[in-house]
């Protein structure tokens, strides 16, 4: 299989054959990407892992994929002179997986205290308060804000936060944050509420 998508990738292979390059586009956007089909592959090895999680989201160096060392290959993306030369579309889907370069994480960092809204008794009282803590305590936890989509979160006082499922649709709703939220989302490590 690998060998015939790397005949199809010759300048001129479908030449002819319309049809084909669309079902090709239909099954992956990117299996002529504009980048080594090497990175490609460690890509789509990853994005399948964390789609299959069930809680253990987490990449580490020597987990592989087809004989691939898919986490040593996340670990040196995510190095800023490594992230630094990546296309800026390779950048975009590593971070639709919610990787971010070590840099961000490692940035000086504001101390949080409580959550805005958050109640006497120190539990966040809405929504997006009990996300950010819960996501707080996750990076706090494992120096990283990607977060598994199955993902759940206890906090302190036992509530329980999908926290995947909340990043995700945090992310969706991007537009309609305020700049204290978002502001509040960037200082957690979360290059894409940078605005």
């Amino acid at each position: 299989m690998g060998q015939w998508l790397a005949n199809l990738r010759r300048p001129g292979a479908l030449d002819g054959h319309p049809d084909w390059a669309a079902a090709l586009e239909d099954v992956d956007r990117h299996w002529n990407p504009a980048w080594p089909a090497a990175w490609q592959r460690h890509y789509a090895a990853v994005r399948e892992l964390l789609r299959e999680e069930d809680g253990q989201g987490d990449v580490l160096p020597g987990v592989t994929v087809h004989g691939m060392d898919v986490g040593r290959w996340l670990e040196q993306q995510r190095q800023p002179a490594v992230w630094a030369g990546l296309a800026e579309e390779q950048r975009a889907l590593l971070e639709e997986l919610g990787v971010v370069p070590l840099s961000e994480l490692a940035a000086e960092q504001p101390a949080l205290g409580p959550a805005p809204g958050a109640a006497e008794s120190g539990v966040p009282a809405g929504s997006f308060e009990r996300g950010t803590a819960a996501l707080a305590q996750y990076r706090a936890r494992t120096g990283s804000v990607t977060v598994p989509r199955h993902h759940v979160e206890r906090l302190a006082d036992g509530t329980e936060v999908r926290l995947g499922v909340w990043l995700s649709n945090t992310k969706t709703r991007r537009a309609k944050l305020s700049g204290e939220r978002l502001a509040a989302l960037a200082a957690l490590g979360l290059a894409w509420a940078n605005f």
